[in-house]
């Protein structure tokens, strides 16, 4: 089946009309559905017609791992089963319960925006896109999601997966600028059902994430392959590679009579990725400032990825807190925080990676604790001389 497809050069203004036939979309509707009834994974949030999980669910998935997101949904939903039980928390408990997810800034936004819907909508979100688009913080393609999915509106949600799948399928390059963002939204459009558009959504949203994949795509198993032009991966905008960069943090405990507490430092609030987060002390790593040398090897070495950098970590053990604050980035905002208490503090998702594999907080279920505790002993450190 010969698909017509829209545009004369991809790196022109010229879009054309239409991508599909009729009789081409109602063919690839058909097939998806089909698929996605028997192949869609299981989900805490599907099946649910619920705009406050539906809200809560795309926001989390934003920029984050499905598996990252399932840890910590239902956990959220514990603590602030509702719109109002969010709105009425403090910022902290909410950043300490989104902890391990990163882009907090999501976190303080959802918050923000649930204070608003109880004060200006009684408790109560927008049953339409167009409503939703005028909350601070929903834009337009977690508006879609929220309103076809829990309202039924028939509005494509388009993101990344979804964009991919149009595009192999129309057999078309990755292109930038907002006239093909505007041409895959009317093609994705074109293609949603009058009725069940959220469960349509879903299956475009799975079937980039699990079949039409960006590398090595799973073709013998798309439902949609017959109307597929590309038949494989499709060339894509040469994409930034991630900086390196190697840093040393602090960790440092006490025994007090109430139990163990573990040295913490409170991020500025005006830091621009993380503001007011706990996090471990930040040592330095230049010679020239009086930095630690390493007399054995560190306590823990890790790799953690934030915003386009690969961190290379290494845990040092400081006996005190003196002797962390003298070789701290910063000397100030350092509290001592009660280890029962780690799972209700802001923690930083570095911090609390670093904590679960010291032992020091509960690690996620099915993952070994294998790291043991040895402040004092691996990681020891000397002062390191000026000059």
């Amino acid at each position: 089946m010969k698909l017509l497809y829209a545009l004369k050069n991809p790196s022109s203004e010229t879009i054309l009309e239409p991508a599909l036939t009729p009789a081409q979309r109602t063919a690839f509707e058909r097939s998806l559905r089909s698929w996605y009834e028997q192949h869609a994974r299981v989900l805490p949030w599907r099946n649910v017609r619920n705009p406050y999980r539906t809200w809560l669910s795309e926001v989390m998935l934003q920029q984050t791992r499905v598996n990252a997101v399932l840890e910590h949904y239902e956990r959220f939903l514990r603590r602030f089963p509702t719109i109002i039980s969010l709105a009425l928390a403090p910022e902290e408990e909410v950043l300490a319960q989104w902890s391990g997810l990163g882009y907090y800034r999501r976190a303080r936004m959802l918050h923000r925006t649930a204070k608003l819907v109880v004060e200006e909508y009684g408790g109560e979100l927008p049953s339409t896109s167009a409503g939703l688009r005028r909350l601070p913080g929903i834009g337009t393609y977690t508006a879609a999601a929220i309103a076809s999915i829990a309202f039924g509106e028939s509005i494509a949600v388009v993101d990344g997966n979804v964009e991919r799948v149009l595009l192999r399928v129309l057999g078309l390059p990755e292109t930038s600028g907002a006239k093909m963002a505007e041409f895959l939204e009317r093609t994705a459009n074109a293609l949603v059902p009058r009725r069940n558009a959220g469960d349509h959504n879903q299956a475009m949203m799975e079937l980039g994430a699990m079949i039409c994949t960006p590398r090595s795509p799973r073709c013998a198993e798309c439902p949609v392959f017959a109307l597929c032009r590309t038949r494989g991966e499709h060339p894509t905008l040469e994409r930034t590679p991630m900086r390196s960069e190697r840093v040393r943090y602090a960790l440092t405990t006490r025994r007090k009579q109430e139990g163990l507490e573990v040295l913490l430092q409170r991020r500025p609030m005006e830091a621009s990725l993380m503001a007011n987060m706990l996090e471990l002390p930040q040592l330095s790593m230049h010679k020239d400032t009086g930095a630690l040398v390493l007399l054995e090897e560190p306590l823990l070495r890790v790799r953690h990825s934030i915003v386009g950098t690969n961190y290379y970590v290494e845990v040092v053990g400081m006996a005190t807190r003196r002797d962390a604050g003298k070789h701290a980035l910063r000397g100030d905002a350092m509290e001592w925080v009660p280890a029962t208490k780690l799972q209700e503090v802001p923690l930083t998702g570095l911090a609390r990676k670093v904590l679960q594999r010291m032992k020091l907080m509960k690690l996620p279920s099915g993952m070994p604790q294998e790291v043991p505790l040895l402040i004092g002993r691996g990681g020891r450190a000397s002062a390191g001389k000026k000059g």
